[in-house]
């Protein structure tokens, strides 16, 4: 399985996070699910074809129980790029829970299955199939007899700011960044604390393509007070003009290492940086004839 594919399931998979984006999303903000009616499901489920037996996997599933009473199943799905095959992949991972139910001959109350997708593009709104209609070129004769499936798609990036502020999780400084990208408007961060930092640092690194939010927050030492967006923006900033002015500098560096003048513990305590740091700027430059 990719690392990306992982670590956006990271933050999701926390119940406080799950429960948050389905009440907004699906509720308007009423807290009609608590973390503590959540129940991990197993994201895997199998189904055959061409003779063998295939294995498929949901990003992110949990039952929502009363008690013991199953109520339903809730399945979040992240997506990066649209795919026009996604009504199709939903119907699979839903038949597939309800396919389970009717394999378990213990259980007499049946329950239905809800799967959101999330959908995190900046450039326009999901304009790929909602429905398996969309799908197919169906004869208009044949219509009548081929059931429709619609899903449920959220454009994170179009969110309003009356919606993502109903977020009481980490989830909502998520929605706001996209939307702040969207928007083409410089992104400052969020004041908050981050409730999950490493789950939601890691998120951020995997929706984005950019390893700076995570790299930063493990090389930096924020202290207990926990950290914010804005902490981790800014620390980002300042890497970004420190590196530059020394990457300005990387052929003295290398020069003075090539010529034994100084050692990389004597530049890194010179310039105020880690040997790491050094030996990294030292690699992305050709020695100086």
């Amino acid at each position: 399985m990719a690392e990306k594919d992982i670590t956006e399931k990271n933050l999701e998979a926390l119940n406080d996070v799950f429960a948050d984006i389905v009440n907004v999303l699906l509720f308007k903000g009423e807290r009609l699910i608590q973390e503590n009616e959540l129940e991990a499901d197993t994201t895997k489920s199998m189904f055959k074809a061409d003779g063998k037996i295939h294995e498929q996997e949901r990003d992110v599933s949990k039952f929502w129980k009363s008690g013991e009473i199953r109520i339903s199943i809730l399945g979040i799905e992240n997506q990066t790029a649209q795919d026009s095959d996604m009504p199709l992949r939903v119907i699979s991972y839903d038949g597939a829970s309800y396919k389970q139910q009717l394999l378990d001959k213990n259980k007499k109350k049946r329950y239905p299955v809800a799967t959101l997708v999330l959908y995190f593009g900046t450039d326009e709104k999901w304009s790929a199939a909602k429905r398996l209609y969309d799908c197919f070129d169906i004869p208009e004769k044949l219509k009548p007899f081929v059931n429709d499936y619609k899903i449920n798609v959220f454009n994170i990036a179009f969110l309003s700011p009356k919606t993502i502020a109903m977020f009481k999780s980490d989830f909502k400084i998520i929605a706001e960044y996209f939307r702040t990208k969207r928007l083409h408007q410089k992104y400052k961060g969020s004041k908050e604390k981050l409730q999950h930092a490493n789950e939601t640092l890691k998120m951020f690194s995997a929706l984005t393509g950019d390893d700076s939010f995570e790299r930063v927050y493990n090389e930096s030492n924020f202290g207990r007070g926990g950290v914010t967006m804005c902490d981790v923006v800014e620390r980002i900033r300042n890497d970004g003009i420190t590196e530059g002015i020394l990457e300005g500098k990387a052929d003295v560096i290398k020069k003075m290492l090539e010529t034994n003048f100084a050692t990389e513990q004597q530049i890194a305590a010179l310039l105020k940086i880690s040997v790491k740091e050094v030996q990294k700027i030292a690699r992305k430059v050709p020695v100086m004839g």
